[in-house]
């Protein structure tokens, strides 16, 4: 009897025992399966739920700045003789890159697709003539100011009857698609002067071969914008009246990118204290940049 009552007892607390460690199994299990998960925006990457992680970094990691332009707007960017992407804009990007410790490296393109480009991230920056506009900075950031344009009104040279914003009604104006002139067509001076025919173009040399040829009664644009094209193809027209605005321009950034940003314009200060910003401006304008 004593043997048996022994060998009941160990059986019994050998049972407990593995009882007891499948407990112990389930309860691990459970406490892993229930474990506290990941804070939002965090998954198996370290990316930023907004902006570029530290986009800075990135650019002087790859040694290459990608700037974003038209590459058809001389003098600010063109192509020159050479196939090498050249102007007012080329020469800033260079040298914001420079003082950056990267090279530049240009994507041209038409203007419209220039902020998707950007928000896409397949360009670092837009240095193409873009104006700071409110509208635009609730989509990308911007420098400071690197260029301050005059529009003016532009007509062929035999047209008198157009001289300022109210002789548009009912005539064909030519702009830029998706530029600041554009919107101010549309939003301010269609509401103010009455219907006329707005027509849109990828580039500046079509819109001028258009109004020489006559398809178009008139344009807005800069005169220093203007001048290289006139003067190489001989186009028989003039700029009218008063400046009708003016625009200011800065470098373009995705969103929420406030290290290089800042990075950006200490490079604009920099390169307009040690006087390279004015010896650019004069190489392409033949004039001092206007003091603020």
């Amino acid at each position: 009897m004593r043997k048996k009552s022994l060998y009941l007892a160990v059986s019994i607390l050998m049972l407990l025992a593995f009882a007891l460690a499948g407990c112990g199994a389930k309860t691990n299990d459970k406490a892993q399966n229930t474990a506290s998960p990941a804070p939002a925006g965090e998954s198996g990457s370290n990316a930023p739920a907004e902006g570029d992680d530290n986009l800075l970094a990135q650019v002087k990691a790859a040694g290459v700045l990608k700037v974003g332009l038209m590459g058809t707007y001389a003098p600010y960017n063109f192509l020159n003789e050479n196939k090498e992407i050249d102007g007012f804009d080329a020469d800033i990007a260079k040298d914001v890159a420079k003082r950056l410790g990267v090279k530049a490296e240009f994507a041209p393109q038409d203007f419209s697709g220039l902020i998707p480009s950007l928000q896409a991230s397949k360009i670092d920056v837009i240095i193409s003539q873009v104006t700071i506009t409110d509208e635009r900075k609730q989509q990308i950031d911007f420098t400071q100011p690197y260029i301050t344009n005059q529009v003016k009104i532009i007509v062929r040279e035999s047209n008198d009857s157009i001289t300022k914003l109210e002789d548009f009604k009912g005539k064909n104006i030519g702009v830029g698609l998706g530029t600041n002139d554009e919107a101010y067509l549309r939003n301010e001076v269609l509401p103010q002067v009455g219907k006329f025919n707005i027509k849109t173009y990828d580039d500046v040399i079509t819109s001028l071969q258009d109004l020489n040829a006559g398809r178009i009664d008139a344009t807005i644009n800069n005169l220093y914008a203007l001048k290289p094209i006139v003067d190489k193809n001989g186009y028989k027209v003039k700029a009218v009246g008063e400046a009708i605005k003016s625009d200011s321009a800065g470098i373009a950034v995705r969103k929420n990118n406030p290290e290089f940003l800042a990075a950006l314009d200490q490079a604009l200060t920099d390169m307009k204290s040690d006087g390279t910003y004015t010896t650019i401006f004069k190489k392409w304008f033949g004039e001092e940049p206007a003091s603020k």
